[in-house]
């Protein structure tokens, strides 16, 4: 982490503990060094920047294209070591976000997303993407699941007073199994299922929305 990196943190995580009260548990699972995927629920705006005010080390974010069309937005995003990816692109588009991708863990980064594609709207978990598990599967890099709870009560301005209590929890990071040759979609579908499952694992049963039928993928497995 570069010194302007942890000069912006210490100031965010500063503002944002005079309006926030937030629980870390499981730092110890978090990996002091080499490279892997956070993976996440996502419920609010808020929540890459408590994920990135939490961690130890600093987290590249996957962000959506649009956001790098602003002029000033889009300089902070690439300062950040952000990249763009296409919700709606082409293959090529895809091809291209993986590379990128690819390459933030072949430079022993963390790279920071959020399964589902797009926000909860009301805080549940909804089915989860294949992404992350394809770029896992690519250089065998291992997922630390993470779950956000208590962010979606953080709404309006009367959220700057209430100071609403937030716990983010770091699971056991894990890898996926391995299987030959190229994945085929059924096979993405039980990876990205498992993944799901850890971050299942980790919320309230009230949040688990369609993996609320936990399967055997669970941190102690």
């Amino acid at each position: 982490m570069t010194a302007s990196q942890k000069a912006v943190l210490f100031l965010v995580r500063s503002i944002a503990r005079c309006f926030l009260s937030w629980e870390i548990v499981g730092k110890e699972n978090i990996p002091p060094a080499g490279s892997f995927i956070l993976v996440s629920n996502h419920v609010h705006l808020l929540d890459p920047i408590l994920l990135a005010v939490s961690f130890p080390r600093w987290i590249s974010f996957m962000a959506k294209e649009e956001l790098f069309h602003l002029p000033f937005l889009k300089d902070i995003l690439v300062w950040a070591k952000e990249f763009p990816v296409s919700r709606t692109g082409t293959l090529k588009d895809k091809q291209l976000t993986i590379r990128k991708a690819n390459d933030v863990l072949q430079q022993g980064l963390v790279l920071g997303m959020f399964p589902e594609g797009r926000r909860s709207p009301d805080g549940k978990l909804i089915r989860g993407k294949a992404g992350p598990v394809a770029i896992a599967a690519r250089i065998n890099a291992p997922l630390l699941p993470v779950g956000i709870i208590g962010i979606e009560k953080i709404r309006g301005i009367s959220c700057l007073w209430r100071r609403s209590r937030i716990v983010i929890i770091f699971g056991k990071p894990f890898e996926l199994p391995s299987i030959e040759g190229k994945l085929t979609r059924r096979q993405m579908n039980l990876l990205t299922d498992m993944m799901m499952d850890r971050i299942a694992n980790l919320l309230p049963l009230e949040q688990r929305g369609v993996y609320s039928e936990l399967s055997n993928y669970s941190d102690d497995n």
